[in-house]
């Protein structure tokens, strides 16, 4: 088997995400929009993250989340915007 991994199998669309993390279509759109999950792929409609950038920014943005601050905060410690 080729040791070159595709990078694709390091993508999640919309639908893996919201299935992995248990987040809405709007929710995901939202966080797209704000620029907390930057794009990183896209083939004609549909949207591909990178996986290990997504894991690492929804588990910060639901801890910062349960803390108290806004996602106007959290864009800020997250990406200093």
């Amino acid at each position: 088997m080729a040791k070159d991994s595709n990078k694709e199998d390091k993508m999640l669309s919309v639908k893996d995400i919201m299935r992995e993390y248990n987040l809405t279509y709007q929710t995901v759109n939202h966080y797209t929009d704000f620029g907390l999950l930057p794009i990183a792929l896209k083939k004609g409609n549909v949207r591909f993250y990178d996986k290990n950038i997504v894991d690492e920014r929804i588990k910060k943005i639901k801890k910062l989340t349960e803390e108290g601050y806004s996602l106007s905060l959290i864009r800020k410690q997250l990406i200093g915007i």
